[in-house]
């Protein structure tokens, strides 16, 4: 079962989720802020950023007030242990690149029309 983290007030989370249900895709919709991802399976989303070029800072919602306030980038930076970003992002899901899209064999973070065509086909 694919699941979507997300937070309603997001516009890139809304046009996910519209993509979808328009192609009626079945997904399990889940507050991101209320029921952050789960250790697990931030590693293993963490795995499919790896296997298509991408990092521990593509799991961030890099745009979001409390990644600066934080101070986050600087954190990463200066060699935030991979193990400290994903206890953190397991606490916080503000901090999580939204909407978190997970299935068995694949997951994305952010919604790019095209790649998640790609995943579905």
């Amino acid at each position: 079962m694919m699941k979507v983290y997300e937070y309603p007030a997001c516009s890139t989370c809304k046009k996910a989720l519209k993509f979808l249900e328009t192609r009626k895709i079945k997904f399990e919709k889940i507050p991101i802020v209320e029921k952050p991802p789960k250790l697990s399976e931030l590693k293993k989303m963490l795995e499919y950023l790896r296997e298509d070029g991408g990092d521990l800072k593509n799991l961030f919602n890099t745009s979001g007030v409390q990644y600066r306030e934080l101070g986050i980038a600087q954190k990463l930076k200066e060699g935030m242990s991979e193990k400290d970003a994903l206890a953190l992002l397991a606490k916080n899901g503000k901090l999580i690149k939204r909407p978190f899209i997970l299935t068995d064999r694949w997951g994305v973070v952010g919604f790019k029309e095209e790649r998640l065509k790609t995943l579905l086909s």
